[in-house]
């Protein structure tokens, strides 16, 4: 969270301590995602997230904690006029500074782009921003966006927080002995080494930049595909930030407030919040501008006691031995080892084999046992696994690093993976964050889509006369284990028989760029549906009846047979003469010779 900001400073706003608490009774009550049970008590467990979708127990901020200061009751109104000077109950509270609220604007445009389907609002990162550093203390950051001094939460030592000890050498928070979430997102480093992103294009992904971090914080929200405009996917999103339920009412409350209006005000202007969540642990935050130290113990100023008789003044007395003397005594002020600093190395937990189609999830996942020397199971470890090389497979969300948490059985299972359109072999590293000890590597492999059914659509025959054109197009439809058998490649060659494969001299054809006869087409695919519609299909003067043999990617095969005939011509009907003879009268006497 950020860095102590004292009592808020310019409160335009005088809110009561009875509206203060009627807001918190209706964040508390209203608050999406939120029911009760039957006893009034307030619960989450349809919002709280799987492991898979936090993917790290931590969080982005490690859980560290955060602003409570809640929004007042009345909805916020447009800025006052420089005129009259005076303030409406809103309008500090909605104001948000320019630099800020532009990275805030910028952040959702990239993610409309990128994301489409997240539907991510850049007020959810505006109410993230608010609850986690009062907007950059107020928009306390510089042309670039970059804040005036850093933004450091507490360190992470398990003193009343979590216990994270240093993955960044102190690269991000100037710690080396534990983590510190950073900037005015509040990225703990072993998060942001992952979801770190360029912002304002200067070529650096840097927590400390309002730009670079909204843009961070963004994706983060969409890493597992989640749709926000779903309250129940907004819910977990926000939940895997910082898993608590507080948090989320808190953030929620924030995000209604700004949807009903904002205005942009200078930078360094903002209001200030005052209330954090860990008031009462008897924590104190950092400096804001120096990164935490451990104070310096204080000199004594009671008077030493006087030495025993027979002891010589000053001498210590000597140590009890432990408990256990077969195992050496800590060394005073030193912190006992964490289950990190336990861990030799990993070992695969049972992997199977990873191979899947281009676009399709892969069914087994990766999983990583954590052990000692002795190769005993190690739990509540924080496991790295990363994608390595010229991939476009990525983790579900799209993300190329995961971090997940061992379980008791010392094992931490990755999210599952999602192969990209580069078929080949892909290399996924399996470290334990904060310490250099022998990994996993896990080989997976990408097949090219399939498919292994080929059917012609329709069932009227295809006839065309000489030198013309076939009337109706030749569509198929590719499936693969009955489902729709999207981006298959495919040929279509009119063969010269059913058990000649080459390309046919004469017959039917297709028409190249150039408008040339093309008896073979290569590079076609199936689209969206598994549809595959063929071009134009012309004839030469050659009669007779064709096949048009189409196959996919896979072996999936279908013949279609084409007919050339020259048009039928109607018989003409027997003319009938315009006069007839009169046949001579019947002679009513047959032996009877002819008239006279």
């Amino acid at each position: 969270m950020a860095a102590q900001f004292g009592r808020r400073l310019c409160k335009g706003v005088t809110t009561t301590a009875v509206a203060a608490a009627a807001v918190a009774a209706l964040a508390a009550s209203q608050a999406p995602g939120v029911t009760t049970d039957d006893q009034g008590r307030r619960t989450t467990s349809d919002a709280t997230p799987s492991p898979e979708e936090t993917a790290d127990a931590a969080g982005a901020t490690g859980n560290s904690p955060y602003y409570t200061d809640l929004p007042p009751l009345n909805s916020p109104r447009p800025a006052p006029s420089a005129s009259t000077g005076t303030d409406v109950s809103g309008v500090t509270e909605a104001g948000i500074p320019a630099t800020v609220l532009d990275a805030y604007k910028k952040a959702e445009a990239a993610l409309r782009e990128k994301r489409p389907g997240c539907n991510l609002p850049w007020q959810l990162l505006a109410a993230i921003g608010k609850v986690e550093s009062g907007q950059a203390r107020g928009g306390r950051v510089d042309a670039d966006g970059t804040t005036l001094s850093p933004i450091l939460g507490p360190q992470l030592d398990g003193n009343g927080f979590a216990l994270i000890k240093d993955t960044d050498n102190g690269a991000y928070d100037g710690n080396s002995s534990y983590d510190q979430a950073v900037g005015p997102m509040q990225f703990i480093p072993s998060t942001w080494e992952w979801a770190g992103r360029d912002g304002n294009g200067d070529g650096r992904e840097d927590p400390n930049n309002i730009y670079d971090a909204a843009l961070a914080a963004g994706h983060y929200l969409c890493r597992f595909d989640w749709d926000l405009s779903d309250q129940r996917d907004l819910d977990k999103a926000i939940l895997s930030y910082n898993n608590s339920t507080e948090y989320l009412n808190t953030v929620m409350t924030w995000l209604e407030y700004y949807r009903r209006g904002t205005h942009e005000i200078p930078d360094g202007t903002g209001t200030l919040p005052a209330d954090r969540s860990d008031i009462g642990s008897g924590t104190v935050w950092p400096s804001p501008t120096t990164p935490s130290t451990s104070p310096s113990p204080k000199p004594s100023t009671k008077p030493a006691k006087p030495a025993k008789p027979g002891k010589p003044s000053g001498s210590a007395p000597s140590p009890k031995p432990p408990a256990d003397s077969g195992s050496p005594s800590t060394p005073p002020g030193t912190p006992p080892p964490t289950p990190t600093d336990t861990v030799d190395h990993l070992e695969d937990a049972g992997t199977a084999t990873l191979t899947a189609m281009a676009g399709d999830t892969f069914t087994e996942r990766m999983s990583a046992r954590a052990e000692t020397e002795t190769g005993k199971a190690v739990a509540k470890v924080r496991i790295r696994f990363t994608v390595l090389g010229d991939t476009d497979t990525t983790f579900t969300g799209g993300e190329r690093v995961a971090t997940v948490v061992t379980n008791g059985s010392g094992v931490a299972v990755a999210p599952a993976l999602r192969a990209g359109e580069k078929t080949g072999p892909v290399v996924v590293q399996a470290t334990v964050v904060g310490r250099t000890v022998k990994g996993v590597a896990y080989r997976a492999t990408v097949t090219e889509r399939v498919a292994d059914t080929l059917v012609r659509t329709g069932g009227k025959a295809l006839t065309c006369t000489p030198g013309g054109e076939f009337a109706d197009a030749v569509e198929l439809r590719a499936t693969y284990e009955g489902a729709a058998a999207d981006k298959v490649a495919a040929t279509a060659t009119l063969v010269t028989s059913a058990d000649d494969p080459a390309a046919n001299d004469k017959g039917p054809y297709f028409k190249g760029a150039d408008g040339k006869a093309v008896r073979a087409l290569s590079g076609l695919t199936t689209d969206a549906d598994g549809l595959l519609r063929l071009p134009q299909l012309y004839a030469d003067d050659t009669t007779g009846t064709f096949l048009l043999r189409v196959t996919t990617a896979g072996g999936a095969t279908a013949t279609v047979e084409l007919t050339v005939a020259a048009a039928e011509t109607e018989s003409p009907a027997p003319s009938t003469p315009a006069s007839t003879p009169a046949s001579p009268a019947p002679s009513a006497d047959p032996s009877a010779g002819p008239a006279a």
